[in-house]
């Protein structure tokens, strides 16, 4: 039995069903991150976990306990907003111990517990302090510490790094993730941020209009997509469409060429329309080594990304990303050049719709 079970989550608002049979099972101390664009369902799924709204149907059970119809008080699970929702007439202190206070733990215990969460979060001389006095990278960890201090058994994140510049929002998913670890707390973590929810996470769940698309580790996610929505909003993707030649050895053709894959093609007959898809860094000029697919094409732009350098390929009429590590002493063609370029066969997606 699984720590976390969203069992068959429905929820609608009015006519619209924002979340559609959501099933999903968390291990203990698993960090799980629910992904996807705007108006997903992602958000709406976590605050039906949390108690903050009813599901129309389905259960959740944390450690063996039906908690769907319990209120948020009551079900032993710590969150953590977006937008901070820090007390301004409290310190730093008093924050954290909110909680505890409510829980109506002594003086001396909360005193203890917040000391201990000030540690962790590398705040222990900010106890005295109000949350004006803050940073937006310092009240986010006072607002982790506040739902840390009641040792929940579930920790719910909301987009919590949303609301800060890149850099701190960096350094800030490493310490989640480090204090995560330490705890060995189970977590649930909502993003619409591919590399946030990549580098974070333990599995996966991509979402799309209120259903998972697909659930899986950042590695299955990014490198095997297995719907065209994953493939195209997890990373940058090239997407072709493509004729099936012999499905028995999986081969294509693309643009009046053969392209071979490694599976994909079950199911297929000759002549079936299938779109394909190739990552930009898994094609390299032939030069770099040939692979098992070599196709002919026209450079038609080259764009400098710093550590990367994007080389836009024309096979046909179909464009092409190929991305390649940039070193001082690269030599690229020029545009308008004919070139050859060359991918393994692993490297070529067939994607569902």
């Amino acid at each position: 039995m699984a720590f976390l079970e969203i069992n068959n989550i429905s929820k609608s608002f009015g006519k619209v069903e924002v979340v559609k049979d959501f099933k999903l099972q968390v291990e203990r101390g698993e960090f799980v991150s629910f992904l996807g664009p705007s108006g997903c369902g992602k958000t709406t799924t976590l605050r039906i976990v949390a108690g903050f709204e009813p599901p129309s149907s389905g259960r959740i059970v944390v450690n063996g306990e039906d908690i769907t119809n319990k209120p948020p008080n009551q079900r032993d699970v710590g969150m953590v907003f977006q937008a901070y929702a820090l007390f301004p007439n409290m310190t730093v202190a008093g924050n954290i111990g909110f909680g505890l206070q409510v829980a109506k733990k002594s003086s001396a215990e909360i005193k203890k517990r917040v000391a201990e969460m000030l540690e962790l979060i590398h705040m222990s001389d900010f106890g005295g302090r109000y949350p004006y006095q803050l940073s937006g990278g310092q009240q986010q960890r006072v607002a982790l510490a506040r739902a840390l201090a009641l040792s929940p058994q579930v920790l719910l994140l909301d987009e919590p790094l949303s609301a800060l510049d890149a850099k701190i929002r960096v350094a800030l998913r490493s310490e989640i993730r480090s204090i995560q670890r330490k705890l060995g707390i189970t977590a649930v973590y909502v993003t619409h941020d591919q590399e946030e929810a990549l580098s974070l996470s333990d599995r996966v769940v991509v979402m799309h209009n209120g259903e998972i698309e697909q659930v899986g580790t950042p590695f299955e996610i990014y490198n095997f997509p297995q719907t065209a929505f994953v493939a195209n909003f997890v990373g940058t993707l090239n997407a072709v469409s493509a004729e099936v030649i012999d499905p028995a050895s999986h081969t294509l053709r693309v643009e009046g060429m053969n392209i071979q894959a490694a599976q994909g093609l079950d199911g297929k007959q000759r002549g079936d329309k299938v779109m394909l898809a190739i990552r930009p860094e898994r094609l390299s000029f032939e030069s770099e080594g040939k692979k098992a697919n070599l196709l002919d094409c026209t450079i038609e732009n080259i764009t400098f990304l710093g550590s990367i350098v994007r080389v836009q390929v024309l096979i046909g009429d179909s464009r092409l990303d190929m991305d390649t590590f940039n070193n001082p002493f690269l030599e690229l063609p020029k545009i308008g050049d004919k070139v050859k370029i060359t991918c393994s066969r692993e490297a070529v997606l067939i994607l569902n719709h």
